[in-house]
C-alpha cells in the first residue's frame, strides 16, 4: 500500500528554521523517482495552497510568490524522501503542511499532514 508520512513540524519562534520530511512507502526506489512531488499548505479557515514543486530529477524546482527565496524543497531518491527546509519564518506560515505525490500511473496520493506553528 502506497503512503505518504510528514514529519518535523512543530511550534517554532518567527525567524526560525523547521526542516519537514515525507517519507514514501509502497513505491519501489524506481517508481519513486519517477513521482514528481509538491508540497502545499493550508492555513486555518483558507484553501490548501500549492508553495514549491519538485520534478523527478530534483533538478526543477517551483515556489509560490510566498515562501520564494525562503524555503527550499528536496527529494532524496534512494531514500524516497521528500524534504522542505524552511528558514526564516514567519507567523504566516502557520499551517498544516502537506506533501503530495504525483503518481504517474494513478491518482495524487497525499500526506496525512503535520501542523507548523510560528509565534513567539
Amino acid at each position: 500500500q502506497v503512503q505518504l508520512v510528514e514529519s518535523g513540524g512543530e511550534l517554532v519562534q518567527p525567524g526560525g528554521s523547521l526542516r519537514l520530511s515525507c517519507a514514501a512507502s509502497g513505491f519501489t526506489v524506481t517508481s519513486y523517482a519517477r513521482t514528481p512531488m509538491s508540497w502545499y499548505r493550508q492555513a486555518p479557515g483558507k484553501e490548501r495552497v500549492l508553495i514549491a514543486h519538485i520534478g523527478t530529477a530534483g533538478d526543477a524546482t517551483n515556489y509560490a510568490d510566498s515562501v520564494k527565496g525562503r524555503f527550499t524543497i528536496s527529494r532524496h531518491n534512494a531514500e524516497k524522501t521528500l524534504y522542505l527546509q524552511m528558514n526564516s519564518l514567519k507567523p504566516e506560515d502557520t499551517a498544516v503542511y502537506y506533501c503530495k505525490a504525483h503518481v504517474v500511473t494513478g491518482p495524487d496520493l497525499w500526506g496525512q499532514g503535520t501542523q507548523v506553528t510560528v509565534s513567539s
